[in-house]
């Protein structure tokens, strides 16, 4: 086992950015996911770990060594990321959290004002260090999307410390020395996350894995129905009170019946939003996203190729499926490893 460097080393190497570079590294995917849980983001995400990573090269004077170097980058990021929530007053929800369900003959532009939650890719999950395995939640259900949905109605604080302490596993008194508290306020905070979550997430609502032979069986069905742009046969696989939502449109519907009605008119119909024949109009890929089944969405122009449309998220309840999260946004399918054109 490597022995870690002591702060004199790890100043030592800051003089030379290649060695400070390749001496941080390989903690930049577990504080993706981290900024990621706290934030909702992908691009925010990203964007706070660089400057976790400038910040960590300009205070590098002031480590001690007192906890370790990988300790002082989570205490950095999150206080990047509790800044920057502090800067924009806001968060990332869905648009079933705070939304009256939408007739099913409209579709409501995007509204600039609202972000949405962003769908994170699978493959950043590789990083076994993303996670402590003694947590109090897994590595995929502390990324789905009814976890962090959940996550984002509480305040930043109890956020971070919810996180720092059920999903890293970090110590009340580690949590405290991050957030610059006292370890009877990090209890106190963490109770009241705890509270909270407890009313607004049910951990019983999880994917099936795809090794499932049941779950591949209706994965083949549903691909098949966006295909061949069957109402019924997509219909079928649903749970009774099923939603299917739309970032960045506030827009969702609830219920067989009305999600028939919304996919009959728009999704698989002619004119209106979605142009051109109904039947092939939609190609899917499959991938995986949020611990979840996933689709990167294409939709065929008029030269007849199909161009890169958005991410599908599906979220399994028993055999059903009880929600279909379509995230409207051309550039995520190349997020997902896969390409922006299909001939």
């Amino acid at each position: 086992m490597t022995t870690p460097p002591s702060p004199t080393e790890i100043r030592t190497f800051a003089a030379d950015a290649q060695a400070f570079g390749e001496l941080t590294e390989p903690h930049r995917r577990e504080l993706q996911i981290h900024c990621y849980r706290i934030l909702g983001s992908l691009h925010e995400a990203e964007d706070m770990v660089q400057e976790t990573f400038i910040k960590a090269w300009k205070r590098i004077e002031t480590y001690e060594g007192r906890a370790s170097l990988r300790a002082w980058l989570y205490k950095i990021a999150t206080n990047t990321c509790l800044d920057f929530l502090d800067s924009k007053q806001s968060r990332r929800l869905l648009p079933f959290q705070n939304i009256p369900a939408s007739d099913p003959h409209t579709i409501l532009p995007p509204t600039p004002e609202m972000t949405w939650l962003e769908p994170l890719p699978d493959e950043w999950l590789e990083d076994t260090n993303a996670i402590d395995p003694e947590a109090r939640y897994t590595e995929s259900e502390s990324v789905s999307l009814s976890f962090l949905t959940a996550l984002q109605i509480l305040p930043p604080r109890q956020r971070a410390v919810l996180i720092l302490r059920d999903v890293l596993d970090f110590s009340a008194l580690e949590t405290a020395e991050v957030l610059e508290l006292t370890v009877s306020s990090v209890n106190s905070l963490l109770h009241r996350a705890r509270k909270t979550l407890a009313e607004n997430y049910q951990s019983e609502i999880t994917s099936r894995p795809l090794t499932d032979e049941k779950t591949q069986w209706l994965l083949d069905r549903y691909v098949r129905a966006w295909q061949a742009a069957d109402v019924d046969g997509l219909v079928a696989l649903l749970k009774w009170d099923a939603l299917i939502a739309m970032p960045p449109s506030p827009s969702w519907y609830q219920g067989r019946k009305a999600i028939a009605e919304f996919t009959a008119m728009s999704v698989f119909g002619v004119g209106g939003m979605f142009p051109g024949k109904a039947k092939g109009r939609w190609r899917l890929l499959s991938t995986r996203a949020n611990g979840s089944p996933a689709f990167t969405m294409y939709q065929r122009d008029e030269k007849n190729r199909y161009q890169a449309f958005g991410l599908q998220v599906l979220i399994f309840q028993r055999d059903k499926i009880s929600q279909i999260v379509n995230f409207i946004d051309p550039s995520l399918p190349a997020r997902f490893g896969h390409p922006s054109t299909l001939e």
